[in-house]
């Protein structure tokens, strides 16, 4: 009987949610309808006031049993005020999905979403427009859901913008990849778009909302399920150094230029302390030093894995208390809706600690226009079902995932094959015939489908197609078939990688070795075949394919990530030369001996017996390098201008900005100030050159070295920007980057603080470098 009834719990409880995604509502949920005539006299649906006067009029309307309704993702309506409930989880990560159960897409007017790119090969374009233009397509189709009554909130859990920092890391797709300047500026162009800010940033928080973004995971997040540890009882032990110059700059760039409207707390501990129960990290640096201005949300059940898993509290009543007053404001999960009442009465916190919550959640409710009265009327209103799968949108996908494939390996030109003459061809892999794979983790709906297999067959009447292993765990391999069709055709396409099954949330991989018999498959058919082979490998994270690299009958290999629903048309784009490929890699790929490195080790920097993480301290050889990527075109770069040769500190700083150590005077970036720090800005100009015979985008970045004397735990080199420039065959085109020298030639110390000293610092654009000099 006790067995029953859990079941008969369990079913309940999975019900509920389903009772949503199966419901459609002609209009959207709102408050203030202006059909009631009792709206009229509630101040917080007068529009003329300010939010934070009307924000305070609702909260004091509120009991406290409605007050700690309100503080859970599922957020029941208030009736007597008319206040309807809301879903605060959503996800959109690249394209809106029905994860989280606030978006419903079954049997209603929209069916389906534009499914871009998973965010890794979108990062691997190296194109901020591109991602602005994503990230507002997006808010604009969940805004078109939510406008249709197929979504019961605004609020979208995206974008993730943790450290790609270890390639095993099952997330790591979801991520702009491992460097923190790239997923800052990632993170400010998605959010700006996604929120309908313009491409240049918002002037006041106060401005409406299209949809609301929330970076996460905050913060050191980037470990789900590896050897026994996973990412509800990790402890990340994390430098102040590490701290300061990987894993929070991301999340800085994203509140303080990106706006954004939402922040998640990650599940793990970073040194010993849950950061949903942080005030320092969610008070005092988010809110007081980064001006944030709007909610935090847990990761779902974070909160009771405070006392549940980490035991930092006793009870729940303690776990409650302890992230109200840290600064959270909603709880993914039950316990703030369990437990809030008995921790008051047990005076562990204040009613004022529910109201500085409820303050937060209702503005970005009213930010998103949801206390305006019908929102069809408001701004954002006008945005319909015709809006979600646009043919602009699509378009967009196909685009994406075109400049994110990487091209990696392209012996004597093997590529592009002839589209006029292309022979006959054998489609060989696991991946061949399967449009799912394409899509990554966090997927909608996709508007359509196709494989790469399917793609192909546009280009080419004489296709075989053979799988060789069913699944991509190619536990059981047939190698005759492929073999023999390798042997009759003029060319042989390998479509390989992972899936699902092998890197997501909640599963992180052990090896770095393409799964199961997938590397003896791709060698036998190499081996025999006519011609050199073309190898394609889907993934999110980076693989060793050390073999194939060196392997003298593979000749081109393509990585394309998962590239969303027109990843199979790209795919055959670029393979046919109707796309000249300019992705590059986002992710250094590590070989399988990096595999020694334990995953749970945070730390960044190099040393003896570690050979530390990412491009910037990594010391080993890597399989390919971090911004690597070819084209069917080589390119030249020049420097042109470069605004500063030498730079005089002490001419700049005051004196009390000097300290003195052993290596001389070091001048702390926070002390210089922003006015003396925008007076060392300087320009460089660089000349690209398409020297190739086919024109494309191409993606020029800008790193800095030092050149002289480089300290210890100082990075190899580091990112400063990164454009794309469109060339002709053999035009050139000038790219302006602006060098901020407290920022990009300046190095942190152990405790954290950025300082900067004399030396030289050369400027490097693949083979092209500039030597600048700071004089202290």
């Amino acid at each position: 009987m006790a067995s029953t009834s859990r079941f008969i719990l369990l079913v309940s409880a999975l019900f509920v949610p389903f009772l949503f995604l199966c419901a459609h509502s002609s209009k959207p949920p709102f408050a203030c309808d202006a059909s009631d005539p009792s709206t009229s006299s509630y101040a917080f649906c007068n529009q003329t006031l300010p939010i934070g006067d009307r924000v305070k009029d609702l909260v004091s309307r509120l009991s406290l049993e409605e007050k700690i309704s309100q503080l859970v993702n599922r957020a029941p309506d208030i009736p007597r005020l008319g206040i309807p409930s809301y879903r605060w989880w959503s996800e959109a990560l690249h394209g809106v999905s029905a994860g989280g159960g606030g978006v419903n897409f079954t049997g209603s007017t929209i069916p389906s979403a534009t499914s871009f790119p998973q965010v890794i090969l979108t990062a691997a374009s190296f194109d901020p427009n591109l991602w602005y233009r994503i990230g507002q397509a997006i808010g604009i189709e969940a805004r078109a859901l939510y406008n249709t009554g197929q979504a019961g909130g605004l609020t979208f859990w995206a974008p993730n913008i943790n450290i790609f920092r270890d390639p095993r890391w099952g997330r790591g797709q979801e991520t702009p990849g491992e460097d923190p300047t790239m997923a800052g500026k990632y993170s400010i162009n998605f959010v700006r778009g996604f929120q309908g800010d313009p491409i240049e940033g918002a002037k006041s928080d106060s401005l409406p909302l299209k949809a609301s973004a929330c970076c996460k995971h905050f913060t050191a997040y980037d470990l789900d399920n590896w050897n026994d540890t996973t990412r509800y009882d990790f402890d990340a032990k994390v430098t102040e150094q590490d701290l300061a110059d990987t894993y929070q700059p991301p999340f800085r760039n994203c509140v303080e230029q990106g706006r954004a409207s939402g922040i998640m707390c990650s599940y793990n501990s970073v040194n010993g302390v849950p950061p949903c129960g942080d005030y320092v990290l969610l008070s005092k640096t988010a809110r007081q030093d980064w001006g944030f201005n709007g909610y935090v949300v847990s990761d779902c059940d974070a909160v009771s894995t405070i006392y549940k898993v980490h035991n930092y509290t006793k009870t729940p009543e303690d776990a409650a208390a302890l992230v109200l007053k840290a600064g959270l404001d909603v709880n993914c999960g039950s316990v703030l809706q369990k437990y809030t009442d008995s921790a008051l009465r047990q005076q562990k916190l204040s009613e004022n600690d529910i109201d500085r919550a409820l303050h937060n959640l209702f503005s970005v409710r009213m930010r998103l226009g949801l206390f305006n009265g019908d929102p069809v009327h408001q701004p954002f209103g006008d945005i319909g079902p015709d809006q979600a799968c646009s043919l602009e949108h699509q378009k967009l996908a196909l685009e994406a995932a075109r400049y994110g494939i990487v091209l990696l390996k392209n012996s004597a030109g093997l590529l592009p094959l002839s589209k006029t003459s292309p022979g006959s061809v054998a489609v060989i892999g696991p991946n061949a015939d399967n449009a799912t794979t394409l899509l990554g983790n966090y997927a909608g709906v996709p508007c359509k489908r196709i494989s790469p297999l399917g793609a192909l067959l546009n280009y080419v009447n004489d296709i075989r197609y053979v799988p060789g292993c069913e699944q991509v765990s190619c536990s059981q391999v047939d190698i005759s078939s492929p073999v023999e069709a390798a042997k009759a055709v003029d060319h042989v396409i390998l479509i390989m990688g992972l899936d699902q099954t092998q890197e997501r949330e909640k599963l992180d991989r052990v090896d770095l070795a393409l799964p199961g018999y997938q590397d003896s498959l791709i060698t036998s058919v190499a081996d025999v075949s006519k011609n050199p082979v073309i190898l394609i490998v889907l993934s999110g994270g980076p693989v060793d394919i050390t073999y194939a690299k060196n392997h003298p009958k593979i000749g081109a290999i393509l990585w394309a990530g998962y590239p969303g629903e027109a990843g199979g048309v790209a795919i055959a784009d670029v393979i046919f030369g109707n796309h000249n490929p300019g992705g590059r890699l986002p992710v250094t790929w590590y070989p399988q001996s990096f595999t020694q490195v334990p995953m749970t080790d945070m730390r960044m920097r190099a040393s003896p017996g570690y050979p530390g993480r990412t491009y910037r301290f990594y010391n080993g050889r890597p399989v390919f390098k971090f911004g690597y990527g070819l084209s069917y075109s080589s390119h030249s770069y020049e420097f042109v201008s470069v605004t500063r040769k030498q730079l005089f500190l002490n001419h700049s700083s005051p004196i009390q900005a000097k300290k003195l150590s052993s290596s001389g005077a070091l001048y702390d970036t926070a002390l210089m100030g922003a006015e003396v720090c925008e007076n060392l800005e300087f320009s460089a100009i660089v000349r690209v050159q398409n020297r190739g015979e086919m024109g494309g985008k191409h993606s020029v970045l800008l790193f800095v070295r030092r050149a002289t004397d480089r300290k210890p735990g100082a990075p190899i080199k580091e990112l400063v920007g990164f454009e794309s420039v469109d060339l002709e065959a053999g035009a050139s085109g000038e790219v302006e980057f602006v060098v901020k020298p407290c920022e990009h030639l300046s190095r942190t110390e152990e405790d954290g603080t950025r300082v900067m000293e004399n030396g030289s610092h050369h400027l490097l654009v693949g083979d092209a470098q500039f030597r600048v000099t700071l004089v202290g």
